[in-house]
């Protein structure tokens, strides 16, 4: 199943949400750059983090004040939206306020969650777990899938070799690509350094050229975490991309996924 000719998925946004003000900010950087870019802009915000490296992490700031930012913002400028979900109850609730559920690489093989999200009805991204084979994914596509999703699309966000490291294999897109489903390269989660301190490392510099070499192997979609201050960033600080240089990187992987689709 070819996907390249069908709008390019872009998965963006801060890590978690952390006011209304941040949301307002990054989504109206991004959305003009989606447009010269032709990506299909689906903003993305984490309404709670669940998984923290420690109990002093930041994990937001309350789900449904968070949830009403997300929904209403998404809705002003008329963008879909995608938040993650870590319990089967979360799902009916999240599906409410946003249009894609986003299942974490941790919680990639939870049967029952897979499923809560695919009986809303709504699109289910899944994330290859860090421990997972790729070619294991289908069989979580099929979770959802058979519970009701609209569609599902998958994830890569790296394996772990322990050490505080994680490593792209980049057979992997092609593997999942195998299961005919939009598959999508995590930009920023993927460079990630697990624990090691009171929050997980990172290595920003890698992002783009990852980002670049997994758009030449043929992705349907990228997810890159973006915040205006990543060092002052509530979560995930080491690895989002600034803001004020998402333009330059967009328009670098529109004009090789141009390059890509001359061959293809």
């Amino acid at each position: 199943m070819n996907h390249m000719k069908k709008p390019f998925i872009l998965i963006a946004g801060p890590c978690v949400i952390e006011s209304k003000d941040l949301l307002a900010e990054v989504l109206e950087t991004l959305l003009p750059i989606a447009k010269d870019c032709e990506f299909d802009l689906i903003f993305k915000s984490s309404y709670r983090k669940a998984n923290r490296t420690s109990i002093k992490g930041f994990t937001g700031i309350g789900d449904i004040q968070a949830l009403e930012y997300l929904r209403d913002i998404s809705t002003k400028h008329d963008v879909r939206s995608i938040t993650d979900i870590h319990e089967s109850h979360e799902a009916q609730m999240a599906a409410e306020y946003v249009d894609v559920l986003q299942i974490p690489a941790f919680l990639c093989r939870q049967t029952e969650l897979l499923q809560a999200a695919g009986a809303t009805g709504t699109i289910v991204n899944i994330k290859k777990g860090q421990f997972l084979a790729p070619d294991d994914m289908g069989k979580q596509a099929e979770k959802s899938l058979q519970a009701g999703a609209s569609e599902v699309w998958l994830t890569e966000r790296g394996s772990t070799f322990g050490y505080h490291d994680l490593v792209v294999d980049f057979r992997s897109l092609l593997i999942m690509k195998e299961t005919g489903l939009p598959i999508i390269y995590d930009a920023t989660h993927s460079l990630q350094l697990p624990g090691g301190g009171e929050q997980s490392g990172g290595l920003r510099a890698f992002i783009k050229p990852l980002a670049r070499a997994a758009m030449s192997v043929g992705i349907d979609g990228i997810f890159i975490e973006t915040h205006p201050n990543p060092e002052q960033a509530m979560s995930d600080s080491a690895t989002q991309y600034p803001l004020s240089e998402i333009s330059q990187l967009l328009h670098e992987l529109a004009e090789l996924r141009h390059v890509i689709n001359t061959f293809s």
